[in-house]
């Protein structure tokens, strides 16, 4: 083969680039295995040296990735939001605005939350760990919730709008015992193994939906009164 029959070497930024996805398919494959395993042990039993033994990789290599355990740990609280809202929040938003939407959104979370009662919540789990701390690890764990929380709350400002919940319902009171079922799921359901808990979960919301609920409309209160004298 003469030189001029020898491929062209790529260009350096087409070198680069597949080394960068490379690299961030590498970064993307330790994020998964350290979420596995934070599910487990916890944000805190997360260490470079641990998630190297898992993944089969020099300590250095890990490293190399993140810089330090801290940005691991945001690392996988960025991850496990990700596929939090790929799972719960864009579903939902697909069903009509008001009710259905908030009937979405709980039953999504329930669906996760059974799931996650043999895996393990970060979100549960890490406020038990960074409940009494400061710095990045707590602030980026605490801005999760707080989103999700916000896109909860809006689905309840929604359903008040379309007329679905009482115009006096309380927001923030509807979403605190909203989430209160899904923490007393979890204490039931992981720790003291009650059976029936997803059930008592479920009627909860019920409940709720029943207390803030808005009276019958009077057009849909009208239609009822004429679809019965109808039939009589």
């Amino acid at each position: 083969m003469s030189v001029t029959e020898l491929p062209s070497r790529p260009p350096r930024s087409t070198r680069e680039g597949k080394a960068l996805q490379k690299g961030q398919q590498t970064k993307a494959a330790i994020v998964d295995a350290a979420l596995g395993l934070a599910t487990q042990i916890g944000l805190e039993g997360l260490s470079i040296g641990a998630l190297a033994e898992v993944t089969r990789m020099s300590k250095s290599g890990v490293f190399a990735h993140f810089g330090s355990r801290e940005e691991l740990q945001i690392s996988v609280i960025r991850e496990y939001h990700s596929r939090f809202e790929d799972e719960v929040f864009y579903p939902a938003m697909r069903e009509e605005r008001g009710l259905p939407r908030l009937r979405a959104l709980f039953s999504l979370w329930m669906k996760r939350t059974s799931i996650e009662i043999d895996s393990g919540c970060i979100y549960i789990s890490g406020a038990v760990e960074f409940d009494d701390r400061t710095g990045p690890v707590r602030d980026a764990l605490a801005s999760s919730v707080l989103t999700w929380h916000n896109a909860m709350k809006r689905s309840i400002v929604g359903a008040k709008a379309e007329g679905h919940l009482h115009p006096d319902a309380d927001e923030e009171q509807m979403l605190f015992e909203i989430h209160g079922l899904i923490l007393a799921l979890h204490y039931e359901a992981r720790f003291l193994k009650s059976p029936g808990a997803l059930a008592r979960a479920n009627t909860g919301f019920e409940n709720i939906l029943r207390l803030y609920g808005a009276p019958l409309a009077p057009a849909a209160s009208n239609a009822r009164r004429s679809g019965k004298a109808s039939k009589e």
